[in-house]
């Protein structure tokens, strides 16, 4: 049986606080998500996430480092939009916007609805230049990502098309979108 809902730990261990969605996918090992739900560490492996995303799952949360202009360690949750065609798919990467792309590309079916739970970065090195670990901010803002997912999924596993429910954090869009791409949809002021 196909999950219903895949969340997605997104971003490089070796450059500082983008490793923050593999750090909670890693936390989620001591208090996993209910039944339903998969999780996984995509990491930098962008076409492994664009072919998961046409597995059937009907909704996808995608757990990342994401500037949008709050305090680094604050958490963001993001609806994202449709795909609108604007962005070039690519196979190599993990840049959610063009894997995303790159599934609308390859699968005849709309994308599920995805979500972004992003945390605001404090540390982001080059490409170039190696620096593991998160942050401070970053870090404590671990714990805060797994008690939003645990409240997040069981609702989204109940109604994967239904309100999201309060997080405590800046949700940047409201609508729920049958498919999307992140895009910059105006944020809420409320920082976490």
């Amino acid at each position: 049986m196909t999950p219903r809902l895949l969340v997605a730990g997104v971003g490089n261990i070796f450059l500082a606080d983008d490793a923050f969605g593999p750090e909670v996918i890693r936390a989620l090992e001591q208090r996993p998500l209910p039944p339903g739900a998969r999780v996984h560490d995509y990491g930098i492996r962008g076409l492994d996430l664009a072919y998961d995303l046409l597995s059937g799952c009907a909704t996808a949360v995608l757990v990342d480092a994401a500037p949008r202009g709050h305090r680094p360690g604050t958490l963001s949750l993001i609806e994202a939009a449709p795909p609108d065609g604007t962005v070039a798919p690519e196979a190599h990467g993990m840049d959610p916007a063009k894997v995303l792309a790159l599934a609308a590309h390859l699968g005849d079916e709309p994308l599920p609805r995805i979500l972004v739970l992003a945390c605001e970065p404090g540390v982001l090195p080059g490409d170039d230049d190696l620096l593991p670990g998160l942050s401070a901010p970053v870090r404590e803002a671990v714990d805060r990502a797994v008690d939003a997912l645990h409240t997040l999924v069981p609702a989204l596993l109940t109604d994967p098309a239904g309100p999201l429910p309060p997080l405590g954090c800046p949700v940047e869009s409201g609508t729920p979108h049958p498919a999307a791409l992140p895009g910059t949809a105006p944020g809420a002021t409320e920082d976490r």
